[in-house]
């Protein structure tokens, strides 16, 4: 009877984390299209062929180094074997199964890839439009198959932070990747954006701002609900798995707050928007609906309903006031993603104590937040800059002056998203 318990859960759970990780591998649409909705019709091109090519490389490097690094204590992953249905037999022989996750090993690394693909999806958005399509790709590598894995081991591994000490043990908590994602995708965007610079024409020579209007903002929109759904499996899978009613039960809430809090975000950034700019900002609006989502993404199983709208609501406002802060700092972010997945990621980790406060089975206190979101910030950052600064030394990292002006569809793809509506 036991047996026939086990070989049941085990398929429910594995499906279930396959359903998830389509979820979130669908969120690269999402990504894609929100991003070429927002940059010009001339850099369209080449940011959607920005986004295929990381997700492939992220996909190949994480299987040749990231899964090794970030679970299996090693550098290189050793083989197939760590993926045979014989493992985990074994595995779940040695502990003796007791109701617990069962999954396969196959699925857990999937829904591990499209995560670590997401992280470098907020790259891509923030140093649109101006810089070089293979500099960003060499840097995929490195983030994707070392830089992010490393930060892994650390939070959702069993590593110690360069042998000092564990982030967990300290009393940090981030339950789908607030910071562990969000906040590391937004470190190395920060990075890469710093060195870069401005886009031309977006700061004038006395502090002025000027909007650079996106090309298609029905995309835009488009991937903003394409985002919010992929949500779902980002968060839920994160439960790791379905089949026992307790966990059920944590799906369902963690589903809800998780659309409840995107609601919340949206609607905070529309009024704060109207308050601050006198008119409807649809591109506020997108970004407080993704806000909400990175709010709750740290806890969505703790928080009520309610909490979860407040939450999300938090994140909206937040979201709205970093942006047009960046712009007075002349931090250029076409899209808004080191706002929406740094600066309210930062927020979604410390919210976490106030619903799930520190107890002996588990939980987050604030001071291990803090020094959670300082470490992954710290490293994402430091060693992002030390890639994206050797890149720039080496082959340079952004266009040339005439190459931006044209853009860089034609520059570095050789064709036009849009040509029929170019002029000759």
């Amino acid at each position: 009877m036991e047996n026939q318990v086990f070989q049941l859960q085990y398929a429910i759970d594995t499906f279930y984390f396959l359903v998830c990780g389509a979820l979130v591998m669908w969120m690269a649409a999402g990504f894609s299209m929100l991003e070429a909705g927002l940059v010009r019709s001339k850099n369209t091109t080449e940011i959607l062929t920005k986004n295929v090519s990381l997700f492939a490389i992220a996909c190949v490097m994480y299987l040749i180094s990231g899964y090794a690094i970030m679970y299996d204590g090693g550098w290189l992953l050793n083989g197939i074997d760590a993926f045979s249905l014989e493992s985990v037999l074994s595995d779940s022989a040695e502990a003796g199964f007791d109701g617990g996750s069962v999954y396969s090993g196959a699925s857990d690394f999937f829904f591990q890839v499209v995560f670590v693909a997401t992280a470098m999806s907020i790259v891509s958005g923030a140093v649109a439009e101006r810089m070089k399509l293979w500099s960003f790709l060499v840097f995929a590598v490195v983030l994707t198959g070392f830089i992010y894995p490393l930060e892994g081991s650390w939070t959702w591994g069993s590593a110690d932070v360069f042998g000092m000490y564990n982030l967990g043990d300290l009393g940090f908590s981030d339950f789908a990747g607030s910071g562990i994602v969000h906040m590391a995708g937004a470190a190395a965007a920060l990075a890469g954006v710093l060195l870069l610079g401005a886009r031309k024409g977006k700061y004038g020579p006395n502090g002025e701002v000027y909007a650079i209007p996106g090309a298609n903002l029905p995309l835009a929109t488009l991937g903003t609900f394409i985002l919010w759904m992929g949500w779902f499996g980002f968060n839920g899978g994160s439960v790791l798995k379905l089949g026992d009613a307790a966990s059920a039960h944590s799906v369902a809430v963690v589903f809800l707050n998780t659309n409840t809090a995107a609601a919340g975000g949206a609607i905070a950034a529309l009024v704060t928007a109207r308050i601050l700019f006198g008119k409807a900002d649809l591109t506020m609006l997108l970004n407080g609906a993704l806000a909400g989502l990175v709010a709750i993404t740290a806890e969505p199983s703790t928080p009520t309903p309610l909490q979860a709208t407040l939450f999300g609501a938090l994140g909206g406002v937040l979201v709205v006031f970093s942006i047009v802060t960046l712009d007075k700092l002349k931090i250029d972010d076409p899209v808004g993603a080191i706002s929406v997945h740094g600066v309210v990621g930062f927020l979604g980790l410390m919210l976490v104590p106030v619903t799930n406060p520190l107890t002996e089975d588990g939980g987050a206190s604030f001071s291990g937040q803090l020094i959670g979101a300082v470490t992954i910030f710290a490293w994402v950052f430091a060693a992002s800059f030390a890639v994206w600064f050797l890149l720039k030394t080496i082959t340079g990292i952004r266009v040339s002056d005439e190459e931006e002006q044209e853009g860089v569809d034609l520059v570095e793809c050789g064709m036009e998203a849009y040509p029929e509506f170019m002029s000759n």
